[in-house]
């Protein structure tokens, strides 16, 4: 017997999602999709075509939209079904996930939002239940009435906000934030996440926005979605968007370089090929990975940047997961993918630089200069980012102030290593 769900777009039927009674993923386009112009394709690895996808073809996307790792086996867990069986976490997580789309069982359309809807903001208790939840129950994965879905291998759940309180959303209400609780075997993350994504904002990067709070004893970090709009009608509207590894029929298992998954070359040639403004694009991806190199988040692989496909066109979407995660030994300093060959930032002088140039297909001269303009904004930026408000009561000004020193004599290092490549 086949298994169908069908995939909704701003509540249009776009196409189905099946799984065989073999247990083999499937994806068709519908009919009235294929015959719009106007319609846009799910992915870039999924062009609209009246023939079917196999699974190697639609499990990348698909599959990107579930969590990863430990999440989705303890998501798995939680709904007494397989790990490996995408079908089965899609068909009960399906309902909001990262982008616009919805999976839902046949013949049951989306539920149209409401104008006011009502959802039951938590008070502190019910706030550190989900926080303590979560690291068992990923998504909240079982809970009556939800069903959620984002990519990663963090602990995190989809919320919406009443009157600046959080609250888990009504039955398809559209989730307007992205809750993360600290990650339990690490020092301040919560501090580390907020403060390395105000810094990046400081110099002008485009980033989500992030809001570092408290609840009792308890931290955790609200990010706002960048893939959802409030529209005119007061309705708050999905965004289509996919990561790069979904763009480029990679399946999340394999999602690092080092495992075959996207390098920042094929990234850069992603975004000359589908972005609206590709030579926007490129530049703000490369202020990225700058970036990146001096905050020292060596885990930005192919899944931490995505395309927005909005009115603008489709576009690189704002940064999201900005971790210094070199502050912690026990994980890599090596790039998830390297820069110009180099995996970490003492390995990264001259020549690779001038590596990376070639493979993204930029001047040299324009690395140079965005190099020591991206370190200099970052010291000069840096103690003030903590001063704006980060290091506040109930959070570890210590972690703060120490992550901040790191990353500015991180700058100062990366401005050295472009000197050579300037002779």
């Amino acid at each position: 017997m086949t298994r169908t769900l069908e995939i909704w777009w701003d509540r249009r039927l776009v196409g189905q999602l099946t799984q065989d009674r073999h247990g083999e993923l499937g994806f068709v386009y519908a009919p009235a999709c294929l015959d719009d112009e106007a319609a846009q394709p799910l992915s870039a690895s999924l062009p609209k075509r009246a023939e079917p996808f196999n699974r190697r073809e639609c499990r990348p996307f698909f599959g990107g939209l579930l969590p990863e790792q430990g999440q989705r086996d303890a998501a798995a867990r939680a709904l007494g079904v397989s790990r490996a069986n995408d079908f089965a976490l899609l068909d009960r997580l399906g309902g909001d996930v990262a982008g616009a789309l919805q999976l839902l069982p046949p013949g049951a359309p989306p539920t149209a939002p409401a104008r006011d809807p009502r959802p039951v903001p938590f008070d502190d208790a019910a706030l550190i239940r989900v926080l303590d939840a979560l690291p068992v129950r990923p998504l909240l994965a079982g809970e009556v009435g939800l069903r959620l879905s984002l990519a990663g291998a963090q602990s995190k759940v989809p919320v919406v906000l009443v009157d600046g309180a959080v609250a888990l959303p009504v039955p398809g209400q559209p989730t307007t934030y992205i809750l993360k609780p600290p990650i339990a075997r690490f020092a301040a993350t919560t501090e580390n996440e907020a403060f390395v994504m105000h810094l990046a904002a400081a110099i002008g990067l485009d980033v989500a926005p992030v809001e570092a709070r408290r609840v009792q004893d308890r931290t955790f970090l609200l990010v706002q979605r960048y893939d959802r709009t409030l529209g005119d009608d007061g309705v708050v509207h999905r965004i289509h968007q996919e990561d790069s590894c979904q763009a480029l029929g990679v399946p999340p298992e394999t999602k690092y370089a080092s495992e075959g998954g996207p390098t920042f070359k094929d990234c850069f040639a992603l975004l000359r090929r589908v972005a609206a403004r590709p030579a926007v694009d490129v530049l703000k991806l490369l202020d990225a990975v700058i970036f990146n190199v001096i905050a020292g988040n060596a885990d930005a692989h192919g899944k931490n940047f995505s395309i927005l496909h909005d009115t603008e066109g489709p576009r690189l979407a704002p940064l999201y997961n900005l971790l210094a995660t070199v502050a912690y030994p026990d994980l890599s300093p090596k790039f998830a993918m390297t820069v110009g060959k180099r995996a970490t930032l003492a390995e990264l002088d001259a020549t690779g630089w001038a590596a990376f140039a070639a493979d993204a297909g930029v001047g040299l001269p324009l690395i140079r200069r965005r190099v020591a303009e991206i370190s200099q904004g970052v010291i000069a930026r840096a103690g003030k980012v903590v001063a704006a408000g980060l290091a506040r009561p109930g959070f570890d000004r210590a972690a703060i102030e120490s992550l901040a020193a790191m990353i500015r004599e991180r700058a100062g290092r990366c401005a050295l290593t472009v000197a050579g490549s300037s002779q």
